[in-house]
């Protein structure tokens, strides 16, 4: 019975899901309390998970871990769905897509994420990964009406179960090898097994399946049109706690077992993929016209730059990791929350020129606008500029100052289209006269999350010094 005081966050997500499940199924009233039951519940877990940070424990057979980092992932995921649930109550009733199971759907996604952060075993990340995957899928194409919307979740299906096949293959080898699908077994055994073909095949095939879930290049070709037809909220989820349930994935299943032997055998893989994935997210991105595909890009762009960490091999890469991610969250909640208000009915307003003179209109939401995207191009004093340092500091440690300086080449490519935007906004005059409706919960949501990139940003060290501390 002790073990569950350990998941409170879990049961709470739990319960909610089946309170919003019950409310929308038997309640009229169901349209205007789901989007709040959503947000409790949010809230609560997200903060009952920061309250029980130092409660670290394995339970349930030593297959989930509470507390520490595990917390932290917790925390980010549902603050970051919380925000989402308030872009989303004035947004899907311009989208045309107010329906009740896309808060169900929310809090489930959020439920799958917290069981890959907080997984033991290979079996745990697996169930964690199809519930938010399932979810996803869903919510992609929420709007049936929209063609756009069928593509991007046919897509995002069809590919997102390739990748799970090559995760399911990876973990069959692994347990080939091993005889248990357990995490603590992999760590114990790595250093006698990591010269076994098959073991390493594993491994590789696990690391390919979440290359495709945190869009990292050449495992990216989904991204761009799945957010450009998703609606504008659910690729803020995707983009975001998405990315970082994949990443946790990666930490928990990799991070430990990266310093076992002196040589780093994924170093390379780590490399290439960084490289790869930062150049060509910065660059490509520069071309688009669509702000949402552009994101996308810039999301490929950021997959690169915190998979440096993962090349690093350290718990200070790891530490950095969870800390661009906590901040890179909320930078793309930011973006995506003002794409949101700024887009019109029938996915008008979607272009880069659309921001044109937004400045003379709307200064205070061009304001939100462009801190956000100053983080997003990693300059001081936002959180994005200390996510980029910490990891580039993290790879000279490790004697990867090259892949740290390709990086900062990358990163100098990407602030053109950062820029492009606020230049936009503020010295340029608007083709076209647009239309913005007002939504002050969308509002809310976008000034919460540029203040929590802001304080990220004034002390970016106590909170790397709280997640350093559980990365040891």
């Amino acid at each position: 019975m002790n073990e569950f005081y350990y998941i409170i966050p879990f049961i709470i997500v739990a319960a909610g899901i089946l309170v919003a499940l019950i409310t929308e199924m038997y309640f009229p009233f169901s349209k205007k309390a789901l989007p709040w039951i959503s947000m409790a519940v949010f809230v609560a877990a997200g903060f009952s998970a920061l309250a029980m940070v130092n409660s670290t424990k394995v339970v349930f057979q030593s297959m989930m871990a509470t507390g520490g980092n595990v917390n932290v992932f917790i925390f980010m995921f549902n603050i970051g769905a919380a925000l989402v649930t308030l872009l989303s109550m004035d947004y899907l009733k311009k989208y045309g897509a107010y329906y009740g199971e896309y808060y169900i759907l929310l809090l489930s996604s959020a439920l799958g994420m917290m069981i890959m952060a907080s997984a033991k075993d290979f079996i745990m990340i697996f169930m964690g990964l199809e519930i938010m995957s399932i979810c996803f899928y869903a919510l992609a194409g929420i709007n049936r009406k929209k063609l756009k919307a069928n593509e991007a979740a046919l897509k995002y299906f069809l590919l997102g179960s390739f990748a799970t096949g090559f995760l399911v293959y990876g973990m069959a080898l692994i347990y080939g090898v091993l005889q248990t699908t357990s995490l603590e077994a992999l760590f114990m055994n790595f250093g006698k097994f990591y010269t076994n073909i098959m073991f390493v095949a594993g491994l590789l095939f696990v690391l390919i399946g979440f290359s495709f879930k945190i869009a990292a290049f050449p495992f990216h070709m989904w991204a761009p049109d799945v957010y450009e037809g998703s609606a504008t909220t659910v690729s803020a989820i995707m983009s975001t706690g998405g990315k970082a349930a994949a990443f946790s994935a990666i930490i928990v299943a990799f991070a430990s077992v990266l310093t076992v032997v002196n040589t780093n055998v994924f170093a390379p893989y780590f490399a290439a993929i960084a490289i790869f994935s930062m150049l060509f997210g910065s660059i490509v991105g520069i071309a688009q016209n669509n702000i949402k595909r552009m994101l996308a890009y810039s999301s490929i762009a950021h997959a690169g730059y915190m998979t440096i960490g993962l090349a690093a091999g350290s718990s200070y890469g790891v530490a950095g990791i969870i800390y661009y991610l906590v901040a890179y969250t909320f930078m793309n909640i930011a973006a995506f929350g003002i794409i949101s208000i700024v887009e019109g009915e029938n996915d008008a307003n979607l272009t880069i020129n659309s921001y044109a003179g937004l400045a003379n209109r709307h200064p205070f939401i061009a304001a939100l606008m462009a801190v956000t995207m100053f983080a997003l191009a990693g300059l001081p004093p936002f959180a994005g500029f200390f996510g980029k340092y910490y990891i580039f500091i993290a790879a000279v440690k490790a004697n990867f100052t090259w892949l740290a300086i390709i990086g900062v080449f990358a990163s100098a490519i990407s602030v053109y289209f950062y820029l492009r935007i606020i230049v936009l906004m503020y010295f340029k005059s608007p083709e076209t006269e647009i239309k913005i409706q007002k939504s002050n919960t969308a509002v809310l949501a976008v000034i919460i999350a540029v203040l929590i990139v802001i304080i990220l940003g004034i002390f970016p060290n106590s909170v790397i010094n709280l997640i350093s501390y559980f990365s040891r």
